[in-house]
């Protein structure tokens, strides 16, 4: 991806005070994350540690998008639990190094522009589907429980929990569930009346603090996380057998699901990342092959997989970051303080971390994104988002996916006789004017965004849509979002043709 809009690149060390405090606020928020997604994912907390030091060290200093922070993610911790439940916790280590293979090849093969061109309708279905397992999931740890194999099955499971409680014997399931709702409720009242000098404290961490210090306090007899005094001994280097297994279909359907979903969320994340800041622009195939190094490693050590992490990426630019030393120091703090400090881990209650992680889902679970689709680009792509949505749920994650993107191909039917888009460029001085003719679709979309980027800031760019036949939704959001960038950055753009295409992109 041509960085010419790009600003001039700076020194790494060259904002060291703005990017050091920024890395200390990344890992106040990504503590509690990595251990909550990892229990999440069915796997020992220390391996979300792991996942969180990888993306922070390695993956930091050779990302494509400076300032986008990696780690453990909620997105991937259903089909990590699916696959744990099914496979066992040592096939993790050998599909997660053939979904890291599969994410270099991919950005050596620059194919890094194409994940953005997938529909943001399955990307956001797909995500709220996650979102609402990991609620049904983590309301069962809530109870210092054992989460269920399917979401299904979890959900048919809650009346029990409920109607299982008893007001007048706490025992360790009530006092778990209170100490869940202790995190909650911290976190959802933090958020609400956060002090304006206290903007950048998470509020999953004084979520986590409050119920450690009750459960401590009052010698609660509730399961807490396990973490090893040693985070070295917790890295599993690869056994006999680790390198056989890479052939086992399981293992490839899975590593192909990981690859695929890892990506899309990673380059999706950069994208919302860089309409935050004003710096460095994502080299989106630099970004997919340090996110298929960060995968190998984690794969080769037994940890979770990772994907670049919106939650913790605004953190880093909203704490003031400048270049990518914020996100390695931040990789760096969480290996010092897991070498150093295991003793207080440990006194985490687990049910602290599932109410963490029923936030974090319910967040997921957002319909302003289907709202906005339906009000700006009618009925299919909210019916998109809807059943990929209710398959996830209902289903598994990769039928969701697959269905989603299936369905995407009905938005061509209105394109079908001009699918092909005609793209022509004249240079008139400090103005460039593109000319598009045909129709604007995800076939399209790669190629289309190729070009306008490789435009320099310093020229004005006149867009003309006279002969264009009509956008669909994927391609609309992707001008609107390169339009807006545009713009911010201080370069003119101007629109001209049909009034109502005119009024989609703008």
């Amino acid at each position: 991806m041509s960085t010419a809009i790009a600003p001039a690149k700076e020194g790494i060390f060259q904002h060291f005070s703005r990017d050091f405090t920024a890395s200390i606020v990344v890992f106040l928020v990504a503590m509690p994350l990595c251990m909550g997604i990892a229990i999440a994912s069915g796997v020992p907390a220390e391996k979300g540690l792991i996942t969180g030091i990888i993306g922070g060290i390695v993956v930091g200093l050779f990302a494509g998008s400076p300032l986008q922070v990696s780690g453990p993610a909620a997105g991937l911790a259903v089909i990590v639990f699916e696959f744990v439940t099914e496979n066992g916790l040592t096939a993790l280590g050998p599909m997660l190094v053939l979904a890291g293979a599969l994410q270099l090849v991919a950005g050596w093969m620059k194919l890094g522009a194409f994940f953005r061109s997938i529909s943001p309708a399955v990307v956001h279905g797909m995500l709220a589907g996650i979102g609402a397992l990991i609620v049904i999931s983590q309301f069962h740890i809530l109870f210092d429980a054992q989460p269920l194999s399917s979401g299904v099955d979890n959900l048919a499971a809650m009346p029990a929990r409920l109607l299982g409680l008893s007001p007048f014997n706490l025992q360790a399931t009530e006092l778990a569930l209170i100490v869940g709702l202790v995190t909650i409720g911290v976190m959802l009242v933090w958020e609400k009346f956060r002090p304006a000098g206290f903007g950048l404290l998470p509020g999953a961490l004084l979520g986590v603090m409050a119920a450690t210090i009750v459960a401590y306090a009052f010698q609660l007899n509730i399961a807490r996380v396990d973490v090893p005094e040693s985070i070295v001994a917790a890295v599993e280097a690869p056994g006999d057998g680790f390198f056989a297994m890479l052939g086992q279909p399981a293992i490839i359907i899975a590593a192909l699901a990981v690859a695929f979903i890892a990506s899309a969320e990673t380059l999706l994340s950069a994208a919302a990342v860089d309409r935050m800041h004003d710096g460095v622009r994502t080299d989106y195939d630099k970004e997919l092959r340090a996110q298929g190094v960060g995968n190998f490693l984690c794969g080769l050590a037994g940890a979770l997989p990772m994907t670049g992490v919106i939650v913790r990426s605004s953190a880093n630019v909203q704490a003031g970051a400048k270049t990518r030393l914020s996100t390695i120091i931040h990789g760096l703090w969480i290996l010092g303080f897991v070498s150093l400090l295991p003793w207080l881990l440990q006194e985490i209650p687990m049910a602290a971390l599932g109410g963490v992680l029923v936030v974090t889902g319910w967040r997921l679970v957002s319909l302003t994104h289907v709202r906005h689709l339906y009000a700006s680009y009618g009925i299919l792509p909210a019916v998109i988002w809807t059943a990929t949505f209710v398959l996830v749920v209902a289903v598994d994650l990769l039928t969701g996916v697959l269905v989603g993107l299936a369905l995407t191909l009905f938005e061509l039917l209105p394109h079908r006789r001009s699918l092909k888009l005609r793209i022509k460029e004249d240079e008139l001085g400090d103005e460039r004017k593109v000319s598009l003719e045909g129709s604007a679709t995800f076939i399209s979309l790669t190629g289309l965004t190729r070009r306008l980027e490789t435009i320099p800031l310093i020229q004005s760019v006149t867009l003309d849509l006279a002969k264009v036949r009509g956008f669909d939704h994927t391609s609309a959001e992707q001008m609107r979002e390169w339009i807006a960038r545009r713009r911010k950055l201080g370069s003119t753009v101007e629109l001209v043709g049909p009034r109502h295409l005119v009024d989609r992109l703008t």
